[in-house]
């Protein structure tokens, strides 16, 4: 059965790794003051509740830049194509997010009311999937880290909170943004609600439509919602002007959010993933995860995760590289992306904008161009034409791999990942259990008993449209058409690729 994992300073284990002690540990976490004992329940769950000085939500967020041999590109300025300065992302963001885009310090503490919400569900569980392994009949070891118990149902709520909290900390009234399964527009919706902030929201039209729900929820915490493209910008009129039926992509959705925060100067821009600050603020998932796993004394052998634009991957892999590149452990580390948004394994790595419209610093990244849309898959969140800059530079540096798995194999591993675990998974964390059977199988035909880390961001409770698809045999396997690609890298800006 499941084993799921708090950490508790009263089990004596093996540690993880060679850390120089607990109390170096303690001052990124919070401590609990609450007394701790190991229940071990007769069906083999073993439940550490929590204990005095037991680390839990970390008190600081961890930064890779720091730790990287060869520091990443620069952004560049759309205009000059320069080096991009603070003052060029003032319209879009609060002072402080701005400071930590560009930052090389290697830890950023978490401001204290921001870890009072993180309260609300971290630490979340570490599980082992005992079940899955005995269905694939296979001698590896099989853990998840699930961050579904957010109030919004995934791992966004991580960014979204301290990003609503600086804005509002500023003075900002308004905040606008792009949603692509809901996921990231629900999680700032609630983030707004908290602390008194407007939010409008700019979702994808293909996932619009797919997820009714999601829309109602961000509905329910406050936000406007709209369907993307839509006529209420000069971005998405020239795009409905192009092609009336498109059915929208994050690019497109980005760029009326951004375009909105430009020309309102009581309005800033939130964004859910890619840039440097917000794959800082996922970090409290792998460094929870690293105490996590030396509290039960594991190691992993192999780290998956699903990758769009790059969020939930980095905020558990990357505290796992820094002790990679300390040569305290050296796990495989693999993102799993979509056969039809493959960007890091077909993509070009070059300087590209982050948006369909241009309007956007231009990035280093691995990009199927800035224009390119995919076609509507299900895991609208992985529809994104390029990678977050840090994940492609490190993948650039030989740090990680990355794979692409077809949705039908996703939806039949998450069908039984949810019949032997009890969750339903989101669509877009289908890639990291499929690419997880794959290795489990592995094992099986090698005879290895390797520990086999994920990425479960989310739950897939307003998915359900998705999985009857699947079940009534209606969902097929969607790709890339290289005609469309050539032709959307060929739109690079030539001067900076």
């Amino acid at each position: 059965m499941a084993n799921t994992m708090f950490l508790s300073s009263s089990v004596k284990v093996k540690p993880l790794l060679s850390a120089k002690g607990d109390d170096q540990w303690l001052s990124h976490f919070a401590p609990n003051r609450r007394t701790c004992h190991l229940k071990v329940l007769s069906n083999s769950r073993v439940v550490a509740i929590r204990s005095a000085y037991t680390p839990e939500i970390p008190r600081q967020w961890y930064n890779l830049i720091a730790d990287l041999p060869i520091k990443p590109p620069p952004p560049l300025n759309p205009k000059t194509f320069g080096p991009l300065q603070p003052q060029d992302l003032s319209p879009l963001f609060p002072d402080e997010i701005i400071k930590q885009e560009a930052t090389n310090e290697r830890f950023i503490d978490i401001p204290e009311e921001v870890i009072d919400v993180y309260g609300l569900w971290r630490p979340t569980p570490l599980i082992r999937a005992k079940r899955l392994e005995k269905l694939l009949d296979t001698p590896a070891r099989i853990y998840y880290k699930y961050e579904g118990g957010s109030p919004a149902g995934s791992h966004k709520p991580n960014t979204a909170v301290p990003q609503a909290w600086y804005n509002a900390q500023q003075g900002v009234k308004n905040v606008v943004t792009e949603t692509g399964a809901g996921q990231w527009g629900s999680s700032l919706a609630f983030a707004s609600s908290l602390f008194g902030l407007n939010c409008e929201v700019w979702q994808v039209r293909a996932s619009y439509d797919q997820k009714p729900y999601r829309k109602l929820m961000m509905q329910t915490w406050g936000a406007k919602v709209h369907p993307s493209p839509s006529n209420i910008t000069e971005s998405g009129r020239k795009v409905l002007g192009q092609d009336p039926s498109s059915p929208g992509s994050l690019g497109i959705a980005i760029s009326e959010a951004v375009e909105m925060a430009a020309k309102n100067p009581d309005t800033k821009y939130c964004l859910g993933s890619v840039l440097n600050h917000v794959l800082l603020h996922q970090t409290v998932i792998g460094e929870e995860c690293i105490k996590q796993m030396e509290a039960i004394g594991e190691t992993p052998d192999v780290i998956i995760g699903c990758t769009g634009g790059g969020s939930n991957f980095g905020g558990l892999a990357f505290p796992f590289i820094r002790e990679k590149l300390s040569g305290k452990i050296n796990p495989v580390i693999r993102a799993v992306e979509p056969t039809a948004c493959p960007s890091l394994t077909k993509g070009v790595y070059a300087y590209d904008y982050g948006d369909t419209a241009g309007m956007t610093p231009l990035m280093k990244m691995h990009t199927l161009g800035h224009d390119f849309v995919p076609d509507p898959i299900h895991a609208g969140g992985l529809r994104y034409h390029g990678m977050a800059p840090l994940i492609s530079h490190v993948y650039e540096l030989g740090f990680m791999e990355a794979i692409s798995i077809a949705q039908t194999e996703c939806f039949a591993g998450a069908i039984q990942f949810a019949r032997c675990e009890g969750i339903i998974p989101a669509p877009e964390p289908t890639h990291a259990i499929a690419a997880a059977i794959r290795e489990a199988l592995h094992c099986k035909e090698t005879g290895e008993s390797k520990v086999i880390l994920m990425a479960m961001c989310g739950h897939g409770h307003f998915d359900l449209p998705a999985y009857d698809n699947y079940l009534k045999g209606n969902l097929v396997d969607l790709s890339f058409s290289e005609e469309n690609i050539k032709a959307s890298i060929a739109n690079i800006p030539q001067s900076s690729a």
